[in-house]
């Protein structure tokens, strides 16, 4: 027999779904916090914000939802994307939404379809299955909500009863709408996080935003100390904006401790578009540790997210730019590539690293017992491709024998999609309620632990490994 709605996610045995009930029901009223995202600060620094149209909302900004179309074929311009040479693109939004429907049967089992039916439902009150017949009168409804005031995003803020939401920004900006959210009497939580992969990764297009470094830190970044100085006052800025992380991407862990001598050396190379690959990989190896060591003396939490092979098409991104849904995972290794890093700052109780990785196979073998026994180091939840049910249960299967479930962070979103965080978290407690269930039915944790546990996933570990608590 089918699972009922409210028993989504749960086992099939009814001993464990019963424990599963109960814990869930527990947390599933709790407020969400949300530390790690990429939702557009410029929603809620408005006290009115336009929408769009439903594709404008769903499927324009999101690439989980346009990278499963285009593998079958369907062209980014048939779904709006648009062009970098500004090429013609559909504007028929809702024949776009019409073919997303045509084709939702592709979604069947991932976790977008679960994700998009529950905001329906639930945000939306929409309960229309999404078929092609049914695109239709899904799009006027999706359009009538958006035009009501009870749909603006402060007033879903509230609603979704998010309690902290970090936004990620580029270590250039100005953080202009944060500041607009402070001068506001609004008083929804809303926080930056210093990103600064831009500056750090050398890549085209490295000197003009070492050049905007520059200009927004009001100092004359010519060479690699006077680089750190800028990078050292955006902190600081942020800082004082409220935040209390940053994020950093790479594509491995290799971290190695350069001189300042060879330091300098390639960033000049780098300014003149002369650096080789070995030398981007030498450089963001060693600026995981400097901008480590800059967390030990700010305190800000530092998360890195490892293992994206980023832009694999090299057509869309001719065609479109970055972010086009065409990042693919790597393999990753931790154990060795890590060391140096670890050496410096693994043991520091004032730096804790948040660590997260798109390589499963490393989670049993590496990362789980490194947080199992560096005290800076935690694990990240399941990212991207695998914040899904199955990655989920997969993530605590083989993570928290050796690491416990205290050296991980419960959950972020990771999103764009603002409509999705409640559909998000909501799956991860469920998970967590069942996956918890099981290990009472088993006899591994008794009940009142169990209790604690679950609102520790749903909630107290987030806060605490942001250090929010403030």
């Amino acid at each position: 027999m089918a699972q009922t709605r409210d028993d989504r996610y749960f086992a099939s045995d009814p001993t464990q779904r019963q424990m599963a009930r109960t814990l869930y029901t527990q947390v599933k009223d709790l407020p969400l916090i949300c530390p790690h995202g990429h939702v557009d600060p410029r929603l809620l620094a408005s006290e009115h914000y336009n929408w769009g149209s439903p594709v404008d909302l769903l499927i324009i900004p999101d690439h989980y939802v346009f990278r499963m179309l285009y593998s079958r074929g369907i062209a980014l311009e048939e779904l709006g994307i648009p062009r970098r040479d500004g090429g013609a693109t559909e504007k028929d939004h809702r024949k776009i939404w019409q073919t997303v429907c045509d084709h939702w049967y592709l979604f069947r089992g991932t976790p977008t379809s679960l994700w998009l039916r529950d905001e329906l439902q639930d945000i939306f009150g929409i309960e229309h299955k999404i078929t092609s017949a049914n695109a239709q009168a899904i799009y006027d409804a999706l359009a009538e909500r958006l035009q009501q005031p009870e749909f603006q995003p402060r007033r879903l803020f509230e609603r979704f009863k998010i309690e902290i939401l970090a936004t990620t920004d580029a270590a250039t900006s100005r953080l202009e709408e944060h500041q607009k959210l402070r001068d506001s009497d609004w008083h929804g939580r809303v926080i930056p996080t210093f990103r600064p992969d831009a500056v750090v990764n050398i890549q085209p297009g490295f000197a003009e935003q070492i050049r905007l470094l520059g200009e927004v830190s009001e100092i004359d970044v010519s060479d690699y100390r006077t680089y750190l100085t800028a990078l050292e006052q955006r902190r600081r800025f942020f800082k004082e904006m409220g935040a209390t992380a940053t994020d950093h991407a790479a594509q491995s862990a290799y971290t190695e401790r350069l001189s300042a001598h060879e330091a300098d050396a390639i960033f000049q190379r780098a300014l003149k578009n002369e650096a080789s690959a070995e030398d981007a990989r030498r450089f963001t190896g060693h600026m995981l540790i400097e901008l480590a060591r800059m967390s030990v003396e700010d305190g800000l939490v530092m998360q890195i997210h490892i293992g994206s092979s980023r832009d694999h098409n090299p057509d869309l991104l001719a065609r479109f730019g970055r972010d086009m849904g065409a990042d693919i995972p790597t393999a990753s290794e931790f154990t060795h590539n890590f060391k140096p890093l670890l050496d410096l700052f693994g043991r520091d109780p004032r730096f804790s690293l948040i660590l997260f990785n798109l390589d499963e196979t490393t989670y049993s073998r590496e990362l789980a017992p490194l947080a199992g026994h560096y005290p800076a180091l935690r694990l990240g939840p399941p990212w991207w491709f695998f914040d899904s049910v199955l990655g989920m249960r997969r993530y605590f299967d083989n993570t928290v024998e050796t690491a416990g479930i205290y050296n991980t962070t419960g959950f972020n979103d990771d999103t764009r999609a603002y409509p999705s965080i409640p559909a998000r978290h909501d799956v991860w407690r469920r998970v967590s309620a069942d996956w918890l269930a099981r290990l009472v039915v088993e006899g591994i944790v008794d009940e009142e632990d169990a209790h604690e546990m679950i609102v520790d996933l749903a909630y107290r570990l987030a806060k605490q490994s942001y250090r929010l608590e403030g």
